[in-house]
């Protein structure tokens, strides 16, 4: 089997978990121009004091996005508001050359990895610049200080017959502790999503499709670098990727477009939970796309000894846009999860409304098994 073939790993839809929302937890100040084109698409982590925050992507007039901190607000432990962390309102914007262009500019949709064995938040975030979005790291101690390493670079690999660095990413997640690898060393591996048309940066470019891959949907890869080289190296290494395999492509009609990464994936006792998001629709030529499609979160389990493997996922939606909140807003229809965090032994997942507010969800078994980590 190829390393970018996914056609014969035949997959269960048992995955015993769902989402039952609890309601909206942070929306934009009325008034506020830093905040005047949503708030959405939340990372999260704990301060060293413990209190639990998210990382809210903020857009500005002009569709500028920067990355906020908020305080997470509980009521008998479970999320039910925020406040802004005013002496830190933003911790990342985008003041680097590669982070803007001269049509553009934005560090977009921040993911958070609490790492233990490295003692730091690892944060992706996508990089709108020049040619568009490409994915990028850095790291914290506190979340709010935080030390760039750059953007991300994919290392060239023979069997695929191109560079991944030429394409758009995002949708880019750590695992939160070293994993096997392919030959069985342990590594710091990352899911990310390539997009195959470069259309987006030069006019009339079209698809380019890897060796091996037949459909050009976009879908969600693995690549990884060696336990090994972080300790030798330091934590700048975790930009320099390789061994790429294709994890997961589209299956399921809620997820007929494409697909991609939420959360960072959790450890539960069938393996790692990784929440994803499928996107149905129309695309049509000179109509806007983000008008006529629809965002729902889904579900699948990553095999722990190989964590590029699927032994289970979802064929319906665990959550699709329902609410007044979810179908309306900057991005109608769209339920986009992105951070997950544990109080008092339940998980909670915050999710991007409509490109315009902050949703949280509880998460739950659906075989009222315990849930917990494994």
């Amino acid at each position: 089997m190829s390393s970018t073939d996914v056609t014969d790993r035949p997959t269960a839809t048992t995955v015993p978990y769902t989402l039952t929302r609890l309601g909206v937890v942070m929306e934009p100040l009325a008034g506020d121009p830093q905040e005047a084109e949503g708030v959405l698409n939340p990372a999260s982590g704990r301060t060293p004091d413990g209190v639990l925050h998210l990382l809210p992507r903020l857009v500005a007039e002009g569709n500028v996005s920067s990355v906020g901190l908020a305080r997470m607000e509980l009521a008998d432990g479970v999320p039910v508001g925020t406040v802004r962390d005013e002496a830190d309102r933003v911790v990342l914007a985008p003041d680097r050359g590669w982070e803007r262009g001269l049509a553009n500019a934005g560090v977009e949709d921040p993911r958070t990895t609490w790492a233990p064995d490295l003692g730091v938040h690892l944060m992706t975030y996508v990089a709108y610049g020049p040619l568009g979005p490409h994915p990028a790291l850095a790291t914290s101690t506190d979340l709010r200080t935080w030390e760039r390493h750059g953007p991300l670079h994919f290392r060239y690999q023979h069997d695929l017959d191109t560079d991944l660095n030429l394409f758009p990413n995002k949708d880019v997640v750590w695992f939160p502790e070293p994993v096997p690898g392919r030959g069985g060393e342990m590594v710091w591996a990352a899911l990310h999503r390539p997009m195959w048309d470069l259309g987006w940066v030069r006019d009339g470019e079209g698809v380019h499709l890897p060796a091996g891959i037949t459909d050009d949907r976009p879908g969600i890869w693995i690549s990884s670098v060696p336990v090994a080289e972080v300790e030798r190296d330091g934590l700048a290494a975790l930009t320099r990727l390789r061994d790429h395999r294709l994890v997961a492509m589209s299956e399921h009609p809620f997820e007929a477009l494409k697909i991609g990464a939420g959360p960072a994936p959790f450890r539960v006792p069938e393996g790692w939970l990784l929440l994803h998001h499928g996107v149905t629709g129309e695309l049509e030529q000179g109509v806007d796309q983000q008008q006529r499609v629809s965002y729902a979160a889904g579900a699948m389990i990553l095999d722990p000894a190989d964590p590029a493997r699927v032994l289970a996922r979802t064929s319906e939606p665990v959550l699709e846009p329902e609410t007044e909140d979810e179908r309306s807003g900057i991005v109608p229809n769209v339920v986009f999860p992105t951070a997950v965090e544990e109080v008092d032994g339940v998980r909670y997942v915050f999710y991007g409304m409509a490109d315009s507010k902050i949703g949280v969800a509880r998460l739950d078994r659906t075989d009222g098994a315990d849930g917990g980590a494994a």
